[in-house]
């Protein structure tokens, strides 16, 4: 039974998309099986991983909003072991059209319901907001991670997202875990990026990911290109440091189940 992650920030330019598919990329090279849900109107997931959205028949927004079969929706990626169920510019009218409907919260969690036996772990790349699509995937995952970039108001906001988790797991999904913070856009050269991390360590501990994202300008050619940076540029800084995210991931999951 496959595992599913919500990457979530209401903070916009933080790093969620560039980590939800350079870390899908890392987790399917890693020998998983992996599922990404682009459930961002933006769709960046979607044409990072070199698929053309208006292209896909069926996308995220036909699963929730007219009952499509997920099955249908999921569209093979540039890398192996890597699927995906696409986004589209229509999501946006998906927070109306669901607003009437009973247990609307709970839409996303009974569309993937389905195929989690069929993936190591599903992702899920929120917009950046908290409107009823990103607290639709919160209620459908099992855990949260949460990036953080390394600058000076990377910390406002994080008690907006963490009382929306406390309530979705009071309320709509008590097992709901945070997976971890991951610091991004790291500059080890620069004092404040240094503060920022002890910052979070002092605050979370143990939930923050020892790995953190860097700086890097491969990171962020690499969606223009159709391409996550490990198939762009293995050897980069962008691409190692996503690699080791995944290992980092993989093991603390095998500890919990130990």
């Amino acid at each position: 039974m496959g595992k599913i992650i919500a990457i979530a920030n209401q903070k916009g330019g933080v790093g969620k998309t560039t980590t939800a598919f350079n870390l899908g990329a890392c987790l399917a090279s890693d020998g998983k099986k992996v599922l990404l849900v682009d459930a961002d109107p933006q769709a960046n997931a979607t044409s990072g991983l070199g698929v053309n959205p208006d292209e896909t028949d069926v996308s995220i927004y036909e699963c929730l909003v007219d009952g499509a079969d997920a099955a249908t929706a999921v569209v093979p990626t540039c890398v192996e072991g890597l699927e995906l169920i696409s986004s589209r510019i229509d999501l946006v009218g998906a927070e109306v059209e669901l607003m009437n409907r009973r247990e609307r919260e709970k839409s996303l969690s009974k569309v993937l319901e389905p195929l989690k036996e069929n993936y190591d772990y599903i992702l899920i790349d929120c917009s950046p907001s908290l409107g009823i699509i990103t607290v639709n995937a919160l209620s459908a995952a099992d855990s949260v991670i949460i990036p953080v970039q390394a600058e000076y108001f990377a910390l406002e906001g994080i008690s907006q997202l963490l009382n929306t988790i406390r309530i979705i797991k009071s309320r709509l999904r008590p097992s709901l875990e945070i997976e971890g913070f991951l610091l991004t856009m790291y500059d080890a050269r620069l004092r404040l990026a240094n503060q920022i991390f002890e910052e979070l360590k002092g605050h979370f501990g143990d939930m923050v990911f020892t790995t953190v994202i860097p700086r890097n300008i491969k990171l962020s050619e690499s969606p223009s290109h159709g391409l996550p940076v490990i198939l762009y540029d293995p050897e980069s800084r962008g691409a190692i440091a996503y690699e080791q995210l995944s290992k980092e991931l993989i093991a603390r999951n095998r500890r919990k189940k130990a």
